[in-house]
């Protein structure tokens, strides 16, 4: 019985990544997206659906916890142990675009079921993080600006929903933007232009 209780956890936890994955590019696709539409997608009755998620919202609100998670881990590790402000403000960056994807998900859900103030609040930790990197940059002088680190950093987050938005219209490849994105973000933080040129081709390099 231990075993066959195993296998359907497994099956059950199978079929929701595969309705979460298959959510993700569905509202991507169309963000009023129903239930419906994400069963079909997934190949599962819309029963199924609701057995994991009981409504759209927790659906929604699942995608969007993964998001902002996935988020965070990806600034944390681009970050560990560079010391320079700027190389890790842009490592963020770069980092962040990689998994664009889940940029696009709260971009595109931001004026419907999940509130603009809803995501602000999710990203609350990712911020934190950023604002601590800002001051450090600022108390050592790399970088310059007449704003204060936190409202420094709420301009950032603002911008990368800007730009991803512009690549939504197809105004801007994602890969041009990744990087232009990244040289926007530390030059609205005082860094010469070709300063942060140089250091986003390095790092984009890298990759």
């Amino acid at each position: 019985m231990a075993v066959m209780t195993t296998g359907n956890t497994s099956r059950a936890d199978a079929n929701r990544r595969r309705i979460l994955d298959v959510a993700l590019a569905e509202l991507l696709r169309d963000p009023d997206a129903s239930m419906d539409q994400i069963a079909r997608a997934a190949g599962v009755v819309r029963r199924t659906v609701y057995g994991h998620f009981p409504s759209r919202e927790t659906l929604i609100s699942t995608l969007v916890d993964g998001a902002v998670e996935a988020l965070t881990e990806a600034d944390a590790g681009s970050r560990a142990g560079v010391a320079d402000p700027a190389e890790a403000v842009a490592r963020s960056v770069l980092a962040i675009w990689a998994i664009a994807d889940r940029y696009r998900l709260l971009v595109a859900l931001a004026q419907r079921t999940v509130t603009v103030q809803g995501i602000r609040d999710r990203l609350a930790p990712l911020r934190e993080n950023k604002i601590q990197v800002l001051r450090r940059g600022l108390d050592e002088g790399v970088f310059t600006s007449p704003l204060p680190a936190p409202a420094l950093a709420y301009v950032h987050e603002q911008l990368l929903f800007a730009v991803m938005e512009a690549v939504n219209d197809g105004l801007v490849t994602a890969e041009e933007a990744g990087r232009s994105a990244t040289v926007t973000v530390l030059t609205s933080a005082g860094v010469p232009a070709a300063t942060a040129t140089r250091l986003v081709a390095e790092l984009d390099g890298e990759s």
